[in-house]
């Protein structure tokens, strides 16, 4: 049987808490912002203490140190910086789940532009792992399957989650195709519901173009701020069963 996770990002305040929680009804596992970009410690509490009482997995979500711009923008930084900044976040969140019995943090996946730059830049790649691996030794390492920044946290010997996406359309050559052209983001929960099926169950998705994508992924990522996110998250759960895979959360397979 084919098995797969479903993330997605949460703790953000762009979603009502209780769109939230609906959400953990069809995820396995949930990226919590660190305080950086969105959130804080009670934050990081309520949704963890929800996805423990849930069985899904805590994932700490870092971000460059911006609240106004919310983590969408590079500012430059070195990667000294970043992996001092992220380094911070790791342990504001770690202190901030120790009163959560059980829980405990399973992996690390960047926010916003410190993804992609993660992605394509070897350097804070490598910052970013260094600070996980000092801060939260035992965390895996989530960022896009194919890309330059998996495949150097792969090489470092990390372990690593390779994801996809359900409701953001890929160009040709694997990467995503930018917000800020149309089509960018896949606006039915059948649309997500299918192309989630087609990367678990075959490796591949649609490009812009209409050429096929092919990706190896482990997980599979929803976005909690589009409209209808619970839906869309419940029908792309539902479409993967009804296809025979199993929704599992990350380390359970």
């Amino acid at each position: 049987m084919k098995e797969i996770d479903l993330n997605c990002d949460l703790g953000e305040g762009t979603v009502d808490p209780a769109i939230e929680l609906a959400l953990l009804d069809s995820v396995t596992s949930a990226n919590i912002a660190c305080g950086a970009h969105a959130g804080d410690a009670a934050t990081i509490q309520r949704l963890s203490l929800a996805c423990n009482a849930r069985g899904i997995g805590i994932g700490a979500h870092p971000s460059y140190p911006d609240r106004e711009g919310f983590g969408r923008d590079s500012p430059g930084m070195g990667a000294s910086e970043i992996e001092e900044t992220v380094s911070s976040q790791l342990r504001a969140f770690v202190a901030a789940i120790e009163d959560v019995r059980g829980a405990r943090l399973a992996h690390v996946k960047p926010h916003g532009a410190l993804y992609h730059d993660a992605m394509k830049n070897v350097e804070i790649a490598d910052a970013i792992a260094r600070a996980a691996k000092v801060v939260a030794p035992g965390a895996m390492l989530m960022g896009q399957a194919g890309a330059t920044g998996i495949g150097r946290w792969l090489q470092s010997g990390a372990r690593v989650v390779r994801e996809a996406f359900a409701d953001r359309r890929y160009e040709a050559d694997g990467t995503l195709r930018s917000r800020r052209l149309e089509g960018a983001l896949l606006k039915s929960a059948d649309d997500a519901a299918q192309q989630a099926v087609l990367i678990a169950t075959e490796g591949r998705a649609f490009a812009s173009d209409g050429s096929t994508v092919w990706i190896d992924a482990e997980s599979i990522c929803l976005h909690s701020d589009t409209p209808g996110a619970d839906q869309f998250a419940s029908a792309v759960r539902r479409a993967l069963l009804e296809a025979g895979v199993r929704v599992c959360r990350l380390g359970t397979a």
